[in-house]
């Protein structure tokens, strides 16, 4: 009998992403079940019920799966989802701007959650984290432990305090730098949100960045409760090349001139980072994006890819091309 996997935040972008990985019949063609045997069960930890996966012929897809529901609120729920169970990977978070959510969901759930996985034996801990716990660059080809930790927001302290329990229970914590793909309402629509509220393209100068689509990461999260090569500690996860502020830009861009606010309409000439701050200094939001534009983040860690037998897919342009879809409807809803 293969592994018994416990996915926490099973409904959310990248716990999704996860879940629809472990539970596909078609897993193991994708490189995130290859370092392993299929697994015989995996059971989905959600505060509401996940939308059933099924074949085009109506038949249910992969393993066996169960669906509990819980929060990590509740350490009664946390304990009953744990019992039986050999992998965890936890990708459930709280993000965004209430501190006291954010302490009670990333600390002190993450903390319950990790005690519960240990009572109840469980022999692997893969927890999705951030590169944000280390604070704002410049970051360039960063190598793990080269960094100390100086996390600038209550979401980012939290989910710091967060990968400490799992370390001090001998996990794996994995720290992506921005994550794009189907479902993602931060990343890119931000950077839309950004640039529409500029009267031209933005000129972000020469930084790089360490990005990651949702498809790549959740076969590592898998990779990495499933290999006998997974090490205990922190790793970066982001595609090996990192991209350049200016072709994340013009991806953003594209996607800004096809909503239909903007279609058709021509855009002024370019506005470089200091202007923004200036046009924009009422709006923190896009404070908070030029800032990170501006500097490097380019964290280089191979080992998800070298040791974990994973595929870290085509760069940024290749997989955004196959998101761009989803990204346009969902601003044209919005």
């Amino acid at each position: 009998m293969g592994p018994r996997i416990l996915i926490t935040g099973a409904t959310g972008f990248i716990g999704g992403g996860v879940a629809a990985t472990a539970t596909s019949s078609t897993a193991s063609a994708t490189g995130a079940l290859s370092v392993s045997a299929e697994p015989a069960y995996v059971r989905l930890l959600a505060r509401r019920p996940p939308t059933p996966r099924t074949t085009a012929t109506g038949e249910p897809t992969g393993p066996e799966t169960e669906t509990v529901l819980g929060d990590l609120r509740d350490p009664d729920s946390l304990r009953r989802a744990c019992e039986g169970i050999d992998v965890l990977i936890h990708c459930a978070s709280a993000i965004g701007g209430d501190a006291e959510l954010a302490h009670a969901v990333n600390d002190e759930g993450t903390r319950s959650l990790v005690d519960a996985a240990v009572r109840a034996g469980v022999t692997r801990i893969v927890a999705l984290s951030t590169a944000s716990v280390h604070g704002r660059g410049p970051f360039r080809a960063a190598a793990p432990g080269t960094l100390p930790l100086a996390p600038g927001s209550a979401t980012s302290r939290t989910r710091a305090a967060g990968e400490r329990y799992v370390m001090d229970a001998g996990g794996t914590v994995l720290r992506p730098h921005l994550v794009y793909g189907t479902g993602d309402r931060q990343v890119m629509p931000g950077l839309v949100r950004l640039l529409a509220a500029l009267p031209g393209p933005l000129d972000g100068g020469a930084s790089l960045h360490s990005l990651i689509d949702v498809d790549s990461l959740a076969r590592v999260l898998l990779g990495a409760a499933l290999s006998p090569a997974t090490e205990p500690g922190p790793y970066y996860v982001d595609h090996p090349e990192p991209v350049p502020v200016v072709e994340l830009l013009a991806a953003a861009e594209g996607l800004l001139a096809r909503t239909p606010a903007r279609a058709g309409t021509p855009r002024g000439p370019a506005v470089d980072i200091a202007t923004a701050r200036g046009l924009l200094a009422e709006l923190p939001f896009a404070q908070h994006h030029l800032d990170m534009l501006a500097t490097d983040h380019w964290f280089a860690d191979d080992r998800p890819w070298r040791e974990l037998g994973c595929d870290p897919g085509p760069g940024f342009a290749g997989a955004f091309a196959a998101h761009a879809s989803w990204y346009r409807d969902l601003l044209d809803r919005s």
